[in-house]
């Protein structure tokens, strides 16, 4: 018995329904092996970060801030009659390297730091400039006008010897490689009232936290929330990262900031989030 031909009569048709058929079984291939592939990458990553990251070789010790205000005399003879109003908070990061090594070795001796990622918000971005950058440890707690990191990013001199610490100079941003001293760095709002003046009834002024109240200043409008990289490569040229999440709040319920300078503490810092994680190499 014969099998009966079959006859294509638009044999252009169907060539094309063809090609599409093997296209749609290729792309079915590819996205379920993709898939399968992508799901298996991202637990390698996984148990690649939770095996690099079984001991804590850097993390964040405690943290330091020191708000007050200051203003900026931009009058001609200094005659206080057009001031801008700044508030600042000075930031100290100490960083714990002996927790899990208690001797200095090429594991937690830091060979290069810098800071990057940086993100500033505000509960009023319409009210002053802010910025981050450096700030000189020798003036923590005093006002100095900061302009903005370059290009986004403060690179630290890392000091290793006490001849370089006695040749080392502050004004730009410097560590030491054993982590004995605190990562400064200095925040600035400025310009949060401009062309304030004196006026002639007003017996003094002071130029910390209670100018802003003689200046009218609204504390609920300063609040920020500070986010930046820390980054910490060690001896091994393994590098670690915190994620910096600090929030900045002015209007305390006494309100210590009014009375000259607010002085606030973060001893608490055993939890994960202040871990330098371990960067994939």
């Amino acid at each position: 018995m014969k099998l009966p031909k079959i006859k294509i009569r638009h044999t252009k048709i169907a060539f094309t329904v063809l090609i599409l058929v093997l296209i749609l079984c290729i792309l079915s291939y590819s996205y379920i092996f993709y898939k399968s592939y992508c799901k298996e990458d991202f637990i390698n990553q996984s148990l690649k970060i939770a095996e690099q990251n079984q001991v804590s070789i850097f993390k964040v010790n405690r943290i330091l801030l020191y708000s007050s205000a200051n203003a900026i005399d931009n009058s001609e003879n200094q005659s206080l009659q057009n001031l801008d109003i700044c508030q600042y908070t000075d930031i100290a990061i100490y960083i714990d390297n002996t927790s899990s090594i208690s001797d200095l070795n090429t594991q937690n001796t830091v060979k290069e730091l810098w800071v990057d990622n940086i993100r500033i918000s505000t509960s009023n971005p319409e009210v002053g400039t802010q910025i981050l950058n450096y700030k000189n440890l020798n003036s923590f707690g005093a006002f100095e006008s900061l302009s903005s990191a370059s290009a986004g990013r403060i690179d630290f001199n890392i000091v290793n010897t006490n001849e370089e610490n006695e040749s080392a100079n502050y004004t730009t941003p410097t560590f030491y490689a054993d982590c004995s001293n605190p990562i400064s760095l200095g925040y600035l709002n400025r310009g949060i009232v401009k062309n304030y003046s004196i006026h002639d009834d007003i017996n003094s002024v002071v130029f910390n936290g209670k100018i802003l109240e003689q200046s009218g200043v609204d504390l609920a409008n300063l609040d920020a929330n500070l986010l930046f990289d820390i980054h910490i490569k060690n001896y091994e040229n393994s590098t670690f990262v915190y994620h910096a999440n600090i929030d900045i709040t002015l209007n305390t319920e006494s309100k210590e900031i009014l009375g000259g300078y607010l002085y606030q503490t973060r001893n608490n810092t055993s939890g994960s989030e202040y871990t330098f994680f371990q960067e994939l190499s």
